[in-house]
């Protein structure tokens, strides 16, 4: 663990990236293979469940520190942060450890298998062995917010400089379902495994978003044109005899979309496509909340299923026959897969648009919203199909965000370094004479819009609840949001996709904010 902390003061003391991709490879020639394979994982977003939840861990360190819970429930919000909320509180360690970061994982994982009082003791036990950073290290782990501030692609440089291997070619093998509990770092760096081979997906190709038009990209010729559709990017893989489903977020959903299968499994093997999964009915996609019911299900009932039939619409050929066709151009990738999926229902092509000018292509966007999209992508004909967010191939052209002005009725402090800033605000508009909270919001405004909207905060508050403040319906905002759909979780009876402030209307009093008619009225295009 020691060795993991000094890495991870190494990572947050620069912001060089040469240095941090040194510091990266240095740790993973010397350490210990069971922790090089941890720091693989965690450094890809394979965190591990919490265990406890962040209440216990609060009374826990408040009776060890010997302080009384509301004291340790005033520092938290002026630290900002759980773990070193804890780690500044508890008293020194008396014992010493030379447990690895392989081995503080493992007993991670051992204490959600303990009753409470083993789980309290074991926590303890921990705060006792550890100190300064290490001790932080283990709060975040155990709380589920550990982050280093180095993103995967940087990783995989890093442990490409230091296996020798390519970096295209590892950031491969890290892809797909392996457990860092039981993989070794030989089987998952530096030996190919064919099993887990026919189910790995590639690196998707991200694109940049295109916020002042098409016009400097060049002759329209040079591009095709797609919606861009409101689902869950996805790779499905047909290898073997069997087929897999990934998120891009490298998540194996295949059992969460059995209504996929008999198309998936008329491919011919050898093949992988990437694509957009949606709900979709019709000739049209179901809003994204359809889908978001199937997505944190492990079995999907049949009343789900036929409320929210998927499909897949496929933008790109991976993989054909076996062959792996990323650096042949798009052109001829995407000709493959439309002949492929030529009678395909439930997996299909996701329409080219024709377009002859860039002017023509901005009256078609705007029509996306009518067609379920959020917009246009386009992609480079000539394009090879890279791994990650590489700039000048793919861009994705989205439509203004649909936004009203609503009145701030309450805040909350936020975390890290806005801890002593109120960044977390719940918004309401107008039903009769009446304020109705329908979203919340905590981005969009500058440090200084935060200050002092902070400062005003303190001085109109009606009344506290614990870390939130219930403040004087003055402030109004425009609040901005990418869809809208009915809830019956939130008063108001709808739910935003994307909330985020787009200004402080200085300008205008409450009074003259907007009312739930106009909510509602967005409910059928949302």
């Amino acid at each position: 663990m020691r060795r993991f902390a000094e890495l991870f003061a190494a990572l947050d003391g620069t912001t060089r990236t040469g240095e941090k991709v040194a510091a990266l490879a240095a740790f993973f020639r010397t350490a210990p293979e069971p922790d090089r394979v941890w720091t693989i994982a965690l450094l890809s977003g394979r965190r591990p469940r919490r265990a406890i939840t962040a209440t216990r861990l609060r009374e826990w360190a408040a009776e060890r520190a010997g302080i009384p819970l509301w004291l340790f429930e005033d520092a938290y919000p002026v630290v900002g942060d759980l773990a070193e909320t804890i780690s500044l509180v508890l008293p020194p360690p008396t014992q010493d450890t030379q447990r690895s970061l392989s081995g503080w994982m493992a007993e991670l994982a051992r204490l959600g298998t303990l009753e409470e009082p083993a789980r309290k003791a074991a926590v303890l036990d921990a705060w006792d062995r550890l100190a300064g950073a290490e001790r932080f290290l283990f709060n975040k782990l155990i709380t589920g917010g550990f982050r280093m501030g180095v993103s995967q692609a940087l990783m995989t440089r890093a442990l490409a400089q230091a296996t020798g291997r390519d970096e295209a070619e590892l950031a491969h093998r890290l892809m797909g379902d392996w457990d860092p509990a039981s993989t070794g770092f030989a089987a998952l760096v530096l030996t190919q495994d064919p099993a887990a081979d026919r189910a790995r997906p590639y690196p998707f190709f991200l694109a940049h978003a295109l916020d002042d038009g098409p016009d400097a990209l060049g002759p329209p010729a040079d591009w095709m044109a797609e919606w861009k559709w409101d689902g869950i990017r996805a790779q499905l893989i047909r290898r073997g005899a069997d087929w897999h489903l990934w998120s891009r977020g490298a998540e194996l959903i295949t059992e969460r979309f059995p209504d996929l299968r008999p198309a998936a499994m008329a491919l011919p093997p050898g093949t992988v496509l990437d694509g957009e999964l949606l709900a979709w009915e019709g000739d049209a996609p179901l809003p994204f909340a359809a889908l978001q019911r199937r997505i944190g299900r492990r079995s999907v009932p049949r009343k789900l299923l036929a409320e929210a039939p998927a499909a897949l619409l496929a933008y790109d050929l991976l993989e054909w026959a076996g062959a792996d066709l990323r650096a042949r151009p798009l052109s001829e990738r995407r000709q493959l897969m439309e002949d492929a999926l030529a009678s395909g229902d439930r997996i299909r092509p996701s329409p080219a648009l024709r377009f002859d000018d860039w002017a023509g292509l901005a009256a078609r966007r705007q029509a996306a919203r009518t067609v379920g999209a959020e917009g246009l992508m386009l992609k480079r004909r000539a394009g090879l199909y890279r791994a990650g967010r590489k700039r000048g191939d793919w861009w994705k052209w989205k439509l203004d965000p649909y936004s009203v002005d609503a009145v701030m009725i309450y805040a909350q402090s936020g975390h890290g370094r806005r801890a002593n800033l109120f960044t977390d605000f719940t918004f309401a508009v107008w039903e009769g004479e009446a304020l109705v909270p329908f979203t919340k919001a905590y981005s969009g405004l500058t440090d200084a819009e935060f200050r002092e909207i902070s400062a005003w905060v303190r001085k109109h508050t009606l009344e506290r609840f614990g870390p939130v403040r219930r403040v004087v319906p003055e402030l109004v905002f425009e609040v901005a949001f990418e869809g809208i759909q009915p809830s019956s979780r939130h008063k108001a009876g709808l739910a935003l996709r994307f909330p985020r402030m787009l200004r402080w209307r200085r300008d205008k009093p409450a009074a003259e904010a907007d009312r739930i008619e106009t909510l509602r009225a967005l409910l059928s295009r949302g």
